[in-house]
């Protein structure tokens, strides 16, 4: 009987740990066309690799829309309700009343208390936000609700140095008598540390390669010799560097927004290739699973901003166009997190029957097919042939009577669904990758009657 080596079963294992990478998307609301969240949550659930949005409130509609979608909210109590969320009654009336209503329906991860408090709260707000998110915490318990995390995210205001990332600190008045005490909380409760690096923000046209994950020449840190590629890893791990400071290097560490807008007023920082270049390659770089070089195969919840661009958002025109999507769902650019690379299909548009796209055959010369990687798993390809026979491509030849049909054997089935998807999206690489499970060959794969 063949035996799997130690090197396959360590290439398998990381190709399974780096699939449960969370890529999120903070999803906004100021704006007067956006679509209805159920029509959102379809359009996240059926064209995106989106698995959990972030809201800044507990909109019960939107709480509401994601219930049994397979997609985590991340909710956020107002920075004005962390006073009242300081005594433990009325924290559990809030919590019957915004929460326990949803769950366990809708998957909710987190829930954050406040939003940038000690960037933008006044002294009272930041003096209750620990006491907040510790009463909040018992009030969960309390109503029998315990896979919910308490958490709240931070401007990178809260640091003092960044640069270089082996000796980032935390402003001092901060750390001690906030910081300190929140990370206590967070590590009795397992839960991540969340911040929101905007490399955007540090913009500089001699450094902006390193900014947007281009290729460069990199910056060393003086103390440790690690090399950083990215501002994004640097920042993280400025800020892993702090919470080691203060004796908490063992708390996990979320990214609650991140992102680079695609239009501002003549600033030379926006452009659709420079938002294209950032969230796209923060994407690959996020499914690559290799984490910074202080964190080495760390993964990060990670929830990109934002969603939709907002036409009302009050400010400058940068803050109108965060969106990796219009409201009518159409890209602003390709930021990576289309499922399969595909044009995404607007839910509710359209009518009638539509007939299957055909598959055109290759030109002469040009053969390739689209196959599963060897060491591909059922339950993957599986989920590849369900997504091809929802995208109007023929799968009349692999159902029972078929000419393809295979009775049990889920590879040949998924042989046949994979290429026919890629053949008929124009044999382009990326419409074979199947979330890494797919690869192009030039080999014939068809068989017995059964012609690929």
């Amino acid at each position: 009987m063949a035996t799997l080596s130690p090197l396959f079963l360590l290439l398998l294992f990381h190709h399974l740990a780096v699939t449960v990478t969370s890529i999120g998307v903070n999803y906004g609301t100021l704006g007067d066309n956006l679509p209805p969240p159920t029509t959102v949550a379809n359009f996240l659930k059926t064209n995106t690799i989106i698995n959990s949005v972030k809201i800044f409130d507990v909109n019960p509609d939107i709480i509401k829309a994601f219930a049994n979608t397979g997609i985590s909210v991340t909710v956020t109590a107002p920075n004005g309700d962390i006073s009242l969320l300081t005594k433990i009654d009325a924290a559990r009336q809030w919590v019957v009343t915004k929460i326990k209503p949803f769950v366990p329906q809708t998957k909710i991860d987190y829930i954050l208390v406040g939003s940038e408090v000690l960037h933008w709260g006044d002294t009272v707000m930041v003096r209750n936000l620990v006491p907040a998110m510790r009463t909040l915490h018992s009030a969960l318990l309390a109503e029998g609700i315990t896979d919910i995390k308490v958490t709240t995210a931070h401007s990178l205001a809260i640091m003092r140095q960044s640069v270089p990332p082996s000796a980032g600190q935390f402003r001092p008045g901060y750390a001690k008598h906030v910081l300190a005490p929140m990370l206590k909380f967070l590590q009795e409760t397992k839960t991540p540390f969340m911040v929101n690096p905007y490399p955007y923000f540090g913009y500089n046209p001699k450094n902006v390669n390193f900014a947007l994950f281009r290729p460069n020449r990199g910056l060393v840190d003086r103390n440790t010799k690690l090399t950083y590629t990215n501002q994004f890893d640097l920042l993280l791990d400025a800020v892993h560097s702090a919470m080691k400071a203060v004796g908490f290097g063992d708390v996990d560490i979320a990214v609650g927004e991140t992102g680079w807008p695609s239009v501002c007023d003549g600033w030379d920082a926006c452009s659709v290739a420079n938002a294209q270049s950032y969230n796209g390659q923060l994407v690959r770089h996020l499914e690559e699973g290799k984490g910074t070089p202080l964190m080495p195969n760390r993964k990060f919840d990670t929830y990109l901003f934002a969603l939709f661009n907002e036409n009302q958002k009050p400010g400058p025109i940068a803050e109108r166009n965060w969106g990796l999507f219009r409201p009518d769902f159409s890209p602003v650019y390709d930021s990576g997190i289309l499922r399969n690379a595909q044009k995404p299909v607007a839910p509710g548009r359209g009518g009638g029957e539509t007939k299957p796209l055909p598959t055109p055959a290759p030109a002469v010369g040009e053969q390739k097919w689209c196959v599963p990687k060897p060491d591909a798993n059922n339950e993957a390809l599986q989920a590849n042939i369900n997504y091809v026979c929802s995208q109007n491509v023929d799968c009349k030849p692999i159902q029972p009577g078929g000419l393809c049909y295979a009775a049990n054997d889920v590879r040949t089935l998924a042989t046949y669904a994979m290429n026919a998807y890629y053949q008929a999206n124009g044999r382009h690489d990326f419409n074979c990758d199947f979330s890494n499970s797919g690869v192009v060959t030039s080999i014939n794969p068809s068989h017995d009657n059964c012609k690929i």
